[in-house]
Parts: structure tokens; sequence; C-alpha cells
């Protein structure tokens, strides 16, 4: 899968919880949502990405990755 699709989608799922007050709640949502709805593949893809430096990923969904590399 091409990264700035995997990117875009990420911010997408970012947005969604932007709206948290609590930004670590917030970046736990993006998070989870990616170990339950994106497959391994992609999971791993944006993990590489993020430490590669992560381009282009906003808050909260640079803190739902960055949770995600830890936990990979």
């Amino acid at each position: 899968m091409q990264v700035p699709y995997l990117v875009d989608m990420a911010n997408d799922i970012g947005a969604f919880f932007a709206s948290e007050p609590d930004m670590e709640t917030a970046a736990r949502g993006v998070a989870a949502h990616l170990r339950r709805s994106w497959e391994p593949r992609m999971r791993r893809e944006i993990v590489e990405h993020y430490a590669a430096g992560g381009a282009g990923l906003r808050e909260p969904a640079r803190a739902g990755v960055a949770l995600l590399a830890q936990n990979s």
C-alpha cells in the first residue's frame, strides 16, 4: 500500500479523535483503531514511516502511531 494513502487515512482517524480534550486519550483512540481495523501490513508500513520521520502525520495521528510503534 502506498504510504501517502496510509498517512491520509491515519490523519482522518486522528481528526475524528481530535475533539478529545485529552491528547493522550486521543492518541490511545487512534492506536486502538489502527490495531483493530488495519491489517498487519498496513500497521507495519505506517510504523516504519513514523520511524523514518513520519512526514505528513498530524496530531493526534502521530501520537497514536507512536503508541502503536511502542507496542509492536
